[in-house]
């Protein structure tokens, strides 16, 4: 018989050396058992599962379930079985070369032992079992084993519940929290989003589900928001939300206030419905002060993903802008603003909504100042100020005379959604005339380093570019702000809520910075000599966050709607079907860009598809009114 030459088995692992040991000590010199009761097949068939120990026919072999003719067709074993009636111990170099040709279990050799030793787990890992959990010594044994009442998860032991899993209670999805100690809200699984929860998953199942709309401006649950508007231009103009739906089903869209219905439309399956919604006198009348609207904000539910844009109003031809609206599946709870400076006797503003109750907002200037709003609504004079919201409430801070509540911080201990932008003001500050700026902040975790800014068309003659007023907003205390082709404002921001700001500029530049920065561009009033139109606002979107496919609305009606493209150089882009020509490198950035005029015939309805990730842009002017926004993005979470 061979000397077993291994280390002292621990714990499971001393069932690895029991079938080991039995080979070895039951079998010849070889490894192979000559009686016939117990040659099922070959010694090596065997150590394939060296774990099992004896089988229930004596041999410790499952070869009759694996090879049910007796025999291996593995070329080591037909080296020693060519001649069965052949005494193998008469041939010593058979033997031999069997020996070293059979993996041999119990060899002494240093590389089959380290195999063993590399399989034991380091020493104070918890490794389950069924239900036990067990402390690994490092040693191939354990040094402790606790038997869990309810559930074992590696690394962590005995928990309540398996990190990520999910569970039902009633319609509430719950997911179990990353120690294993208990249960989280995850999901509501809401009917009116066509979701159930799935007993079996413990997830919501469903199209609108989140684990199916992934994180994009693409959602089923919206909570549009009216901001401030000139008073007069409210009677006789008319707020409005586009919804857009981009399945291949119908879609219901059902909107409230609070409790109370408001409407129900279905949108038919890639087109778009506009919805006219009552203005909300509580926010968009009067010019301060700062306030607490409760059930401020509309909520709509679709039952299929869908796209909405809200318009601050829909088709005046002054003083109006629009928004992109995010999902609540992508809300956060932090925020930088981008608003404007107070003009003449109007406020730049700011406004949270909450999705759930009790959800506690704090408020923090900029610690460079002059971010004074009007106080109210627990929001105090120097900018500061901790408010409570439940779901539906608006906040909104409206400035004080000579102030701008640009890089105010917004922390909330739930989900929130944050607009910023201006009651009616000029950009650049003496260059008429007045307009409405408004647009949906993004989430702090889904900014980024790196944007590419880019100046949309004048109007009429849309060969010649609009010059625009571009903010670049630290997020961070000491960001390094660089601008390529070089803008002569490359700087350091010291404080979180400062930022650098380019003032009518036509050029097209990529920003980077060493932390996460906001970047807003504002078009300039028509008075500077850039075609007509007066003031609207956007927020950059991030090149993190370009996507390959965009369903987007742009409001037929009119004088003209651009989308504008952002895409790496040589991409191939396609608006409605259409291959996109003109793109113009944008230098030493990589990317190119074409401003696209938008057909107004049909719903309003485009689509921009690409092979690559581009980002876009769109907008519209009506004599001196405008309006922009992003035309969709992905707003994946992105690491500091």
């Amino acid at each position: 018989m061979y000397r077993l030459a291994l280390m002292q088995p621990h714990g499971l692992t001393a069932l690895l050396y029991t079938g080991l040991l039995c080979l070895t000590a039951c079998g010849d010199s070889d490894g192979r058992d000559t009686d016939s009761d117990t040659d099922g097949g070959s010694g090596l068939t065997t150590t394939e599962d060296p774990t099992a120990g004896p089988g229930t026919d004596g041999t410790g072999s499952e070869s009759s379930d694996s090879d049910p003719t007796g025999t291996n067709s593995d070329s080591e074993t037909s080296q020693t079985t060519e001649d069965p009636t052949e005494d193998p111990t008469e041939n010593p170099t058979e033997t031999t070369q069997t020996t070293e040709t059979t993996d041999d279990p119990t060899s002494e050799s240093d590389s089959e032992t380290e195999a063993t030793t590399e399989d034991f787990c380091e020493q104070g890992t918890i490794v389950c079992e069924g239900n036990e959990a067990k402390i690994c010594d490092g040693m191939g044994g354990f040094e402790g084993i606790e038997t869990c009442p309810e559930e074992c998860a590696p690394d962590l032991g005995c928990v309540t519940c398996l990190p990520g899993t999910g569970t039902c209670q009633g319609e509430e999805s719950m997911i179990c929290n990353d120690q294993g100690s208990g249960w989280e809200p995850y999901e509501s699984c809401d009917p009116l989003q066509g979701l159930s929860c799935d007993e079996q998953t413990g997830f919501c199942s469903g199209s609108c589900s989140k684990a199916a709309i992934g994180a994009s401006y693409i959602g089923c649950d919206y909570y549009p928001t009216v901001t401030q508007q000139l008073d007069s231009y409210v009677n006789g103009s008319q707020y409005a939300v586009a919804v857009a739906n981009t399945s291949n089903q119908m879609a219901t869209v059902t909107i409230t206030r609070g409790d109370n219905p408001v409407n129900t439309v279905m949108v038919n399956p890639g087109s778009v419905q506009v919805v006219p919604l009552p203005w909300v006198n509580d926010l968009v009348m009067g010019t301060g002060p700062s306030k607490v609207v409760a059930d401020g904000a509309y909520r709509l539910r679709s039952n299929q993903p869908v796209t909405v844009y809200q318009y601050n109003p829909l088709a005046a031809n002054v003083t109006n802008d629009a928004s992109l609206m995010l999902p609540v599946n992508v809300w956060s709870g932090e925020y930088v603003v981008a608003a404007w400076p107070f003009w003449a006797s109007y406020p730049g503003f700011y406004s949270v909504t909450a999705k759930e109750d009790n959800t506690t907002v704090t408020l923090t200037p900029p610690a460079s100042g002059g971010a004074n709003p009007q106080p109210g609504g627990g929001v105090a004079a120097d900018g500061t100020g901790v408010v409570t919201l439940n779901a539906g409430d608006v906040l909104q801070v409206v400035t004080a005379n000579g102030n701008d509540l640009t890089g105010t911080h917004i922390d909330a201990d739930k989900p929130v959604q944050v607009l910023g932008g201006h009651d009616c003001t000029q950009v650049p500050i003496g260059i008429t005339a007045c307009d409405h700026l408004e647009e949906s902040m993004f989430p702090v975790d889904t900014l980024a380093t790196e944007y590419i800014v880019v100046p949309p068309v004048q109007v009429p003659n849309d060969q010649l570019e609009k010059a625009q007023v571009v903010r670049v907003i630290a997020t961070k205390d000491e960001t390094q702000v660089t601008f390529s082709p070089d803008q002569g404002a490359d700087t350091t921001l010291m404080n979180a809520g400062d930022f650098v700001e380019l003032v009518t500029t036509t050029a097209k530049f990529k920003v980077t910075a060493d932390k996460k920065i906001l970047v807003a561009q504002y078009m300039v009033g028509q008075s500077a000599g850039f075609g007509t139109s007066d003031p609207a606002m956007i927020v950059a979107v991030a090149t993190e966050q370009y996507r390959t496919n965009y369903l987007f609305h742009a409001p037929v009606g009119w004088s003209a709607n651009y989308v504008d493209i952002i895409a790496p150089d040589g991409a191939a882009v396609d608006v409605d079907g259409q291959p996109v020509m003109g793109f113009v490198p944008i230098d030493g950035t990589g990317f190119s860009l074409a401003h696209v005029n938008l057909s107004n015939a049909g719903d309003g309805n485009h689509e921009v598809t690409s092979a690559q990730k581009v980002g876009i842009s769109v907008y519209g002017v009506l004599n001196y009114g405008s309006y922009w926004y992003p035309g969709g993005l992905d707003l994946a979470l992105i690491p500091e």
